[in-house]
C-alpha cells in the first residue's frame, strides 16, 4: 500500500467492504452513530440519484452499466470527510476504487463464510446477481472472485461469525483505536481477528510494528512482562522490544534459550520455569515469545502450565511462525520418539507480526516458511494458490507488499479454521497437509537437520503422490504442485529412511486413531480430506517413489 496509516486517518473516513449479506449497512449505521460520523450506503446513494432501484439498473444497463455508475458515485463520495461508507459487494472489482479507498480512509473488510452469507441472502430478491438457476453456486463464485480483492484493500479484517452486532462493534472499535495509535508511523498495519468468543484476539501484521509496543499494552495489565527469545533473535530485537515496553512503564525481564529445533525439549522448558520462579513471576505477568516457531511453541506451553496458566503474547520473527505456528494456540515440546507429542491448546492474547524482521531471516528459513504458505492454497484456497503461482518470486525477493498479503491471507485462512475447530477434532486437522510425512522426516533425520518447512514440502509431495494413486489428483496436478515447491527452492524428494521406518515414525503421529495412520490428502487442488483408508500397497509405493 502506498499511503501511510496517518494519511488514511486524516479524512476520518471508514470504508466498509464485503460480500452482500455481510452486514455492512447494519454495522455502518451503528458505527457512524457511535463515532459521530455521517453514514452513507453507496447503493442507496445510487438509487437516490437515479430514482430507480438497483435491480432496475441491472435490467436496463446490465452489470457493466451499474459498475460505471457505482464507481462514479464512490469516487465522488470519497472526497468527503468523517463518513462511514458501506460499499456494494462488487465495488472492489474496479482497481481505481480500491486505490482510492486505500487513500481516503481506513478500509474494513467484514468477512463472512459462504454458508452464513447464503442464510442471510437466500430470501432477498433485491440481489440481481443471485437471480439465477443456482444462486448458492453463484454466491460461491462471487466470493471466490472478490475475497482476494477485499483482502488486498483491507486495513482491518473482521470475521462476523455468529457474534452479536454489539460485540462485533466493540471489536471493530478496538481495532480502529489500535490503528489510530500508529501515530507518526510511515508503515501500514493490517489487523485480523481470531474469533473465539471471550478469548478472541487480534493479529497485527505490518512493517515496523516492533516500534509500536503500545499495541501490546492492553495485554500487560500490571506493567510487568517476561520475554523469551533465543541466541539468534535476542541480539537482533530483544533490546528494541524491551526499551519500547520500558518507555511505557513496563518492567521487563528476559530469558534467552539456545536456538534450534533440538532445544524444543523438557530441559529448555525447565529453564523457563526456573527463571519464572526465581523472578517470582505472577499469574498476571505475560510471557512474550520473541522468535520463530520453536520459541513460540515452548513459550506457549510454559505459559499454559506455569501457575496453571498465565497470559501469552506471540511476536513471531520467521515467516513460518508468522503464517502458521503463532496463530491458533498449539503449544508444546518434542519428545525423542515424536515431534510435538507433549503440549496444550493455549491461545495467545495478541499476535504481533512485524514483516521487517524477515529482512534478517536466512534464505533457507524464508523458503521453509513459504512451504506453509503454499499449504493454505492447496487445502482450502485455490485462488490463493493461483496467486502464489504468479507471485512466488516476489516472496523469494522479500517484496514487502507481497509478503504482507501472503501473511494476511494465510492467517485469515488459519483463523477461520481455528474458529470452527479450536481443538482439532475435525476440520483443523486438514492444516496438517504434508505434516504426517514431514514430522517423520524431521524425527528420523534428527531434530534440526531438516527444517520444519522443508519436511512439510517433501511431505506434501508425498501426500500429493498418494492422492494421485487413490485416483483423486491427476499426474499433471501433482506436477503443478511439485513445480511450485521447486520454484520456491524447497525439497521435493524425501530422504530414504525406508518404508518400515517411515511407517514406524508415522505411527507416532497425533492423528493416529484406532491404530490406523490418518493422512491429510487432496481430493482436488484447494480441497483437502482426512482419511485412514489408505491401502498399504499404495502407501509403500509412494514412500518408495518419493524418497531418494
Amino acid at each position: 500500500m502506498s499511503n501511510t496509516t496517518a494519511d488514511k486517518r486524516a479524512s476520518g473516513n471508514i470504508i466498509l467492504v464485503g460480500m452482500m449479506g455481510a452486514g455492512k449497512t447494519t454495522v455502518g449505521k451503528l458505527l457512524a452513530r457511535q463515532l459521530g460520523k455521517t453514514f452513507i450506503d453507496s447503493d442507496e446513494e445510487i438509487q437516490r440519484r437515479t430514482g430507480v432501484t438497483i435491480p432496475h439498473i441491472f435490467d436496463v444497463e446490465g452489470e457493466a452499466g451499474f459498475r460505471v455508475r457505482e464507481s462514479s458515485v464512490i469516487q465522488e463520495l470519497l472526497d468527503a470527510n468523517d463518513i462511514v461508507l458501506a460499499t456494494g459487494g462488487g465495488a472492489v472489482l474496479n482497481a481505481q476504487n480500491r486505490l482510492l479507498m486505500r487513500q481516503h480512509g481506513v478500509v474494513v473488510y467484514l468477512k463472512s463464510n459462504v454458508h452464513d452469507l447464503w442464510q442471510r441472502t437466500r430470501h432477498d430478491h433485491n440481489r440481481p446477481l443471485l437471480q439465477t438457476a443456482n444462486p448458492r453456486a453463484k454466491l460461491q463464485e462471487l466470493y471466490d472472485l472478490r475475497d482476494p480483492l477485499y483482502m488486498e484493500a483491507a486495513d482491518i479484517v473482521i470475521h462476523t461469525g455468529k457474534q452479536s452486532v454489539q460485540i462485533l462493534l466493540e471489536r471493530l472499535q478496538h481495532k480502529l483505536e489500535e490503528l489510530r495509535q500508529m501515530t507518526g508511523s510511515e508503515k501500514t498495519m493490517q489487523t485480523l481477528s481470531v474469533g473465539l468468543a471471550e478469548r478472541s484476539y487480534p493479529i497485527h501484521i505490518g512493517d515496523g510494528l516492533l516500534d509500536h509496543a503500545e499495541l501490546l499494552l492492553p495485554h500487560i495489565p500490571n506493567k510487568r512482562a517476561m520475554i523469551v527469545s533465543n541466541t539468534t533473535v535476542a541480539p537482533l530485537y530483544l533490546e528494541r522490544l524491551s526499551k519500547g515496553l520500558e518507555s511505557h512503564g513496563v518492567r521487563v525481564q528476559s530469558i534467552t534459550l539456545p536456538d534450534g529445533e533440538q532445544y524444543k525439549n523438557g530441559e529448555s522448558l525447565n529453564t523457563i520455569y526456573d527463571a519464572l520462579l526465581s523472578a517470582r513471576s505472577e499469574r498476571s505477568t505475560p510471557l512474550i515469545a520473541l522468535g520463530g516457531g520453536v520459541i513460540g511453541d515452548i513459550t506457549g506451553y510454559a505459559a499454559a502450565t506455569y501457575l496453571r496458566g498465565v497470559p501469552f503474547i506471540q511476536i513471531p520473527t520467521t515467516l513460518l511462525s508468522q503464517v502458521d505456528s503463532s496463530v491458533g494456540g498449539k503449544t508444546g515440546i518434542n519428545h525423542p520418539l515424536g515431534k510435538n507429542m507433549i503440549g496444550a491448546f493455549y491461545q495467545p492474547r495478541v499476535v504481533l507480526a512485524d514483516t521487517a524482521t524477515l529482512g534478517t531471516l536466512p534464505d533457507r528459513e524464508l523458503r521453509a516458511g513459504i512451504a506453509e504458505v503454499i499449504k493454505y492454497g492447496l487445502i482450502r484456497d485455490l485462488s490463493f494458490l493461483e496467486w502464489l503461482e504468479i507471485n512466488i518470486e516476489k516472496l523469494l525477493s522479500r517484496d514487502t507488499a507481497a509478503l504482507q498479503y501472503a501473511i494476511a491471507r494465510s492467517c485469515q485462512n488459519k483463523a477461520e479454521v481455528v474458529e470452527a475447530d479450536e481443538h482439532e477434532s475435525g476440520e483443523r486437522a486438514l492444516l496438517n497437509l504434508g505434516h504426517t510425512f514431514g514430522h517423520a522426516i524431521e524425527t528420523g533425520m534428527g531434530y534440526g537437520v531438516w527444517l520444519h518447512g522443508e519436511g512439510v514440502a517433501a511431505g506434501t509431495i508425498m501426500a500429493a503422490d498418494l492422492s494421485r494413486r487413490l485416483g483423486w489428483l491427476g499426474a499433471e496436478e501433482v506436477m503443478r504442485v511439485r513445480k511450485l515447491f521447486e520454484r520456491a527452492g524447497l525439497p521435493v524428494v524425501a530422504p530414504r529412511l525406508g518404508a518400515e521406518k517411515y511407517q514406524q515414525l508415522m505411527g507416532m503421529d497425533k492423528k493416529v486413531a484406532g491404530g490406523k495412520i490418518r493422512f491429510v490428502l487432496l481430493k482436488s487442488l484447494g480441497q483437502a480430506v482426512l482419511t485412514g483408508d489408505v491401502p498399504q500397497a499404495l502407501l509403500e509405493q509412494t514412500l518408495e517413489a518419493c524418497s531418494g
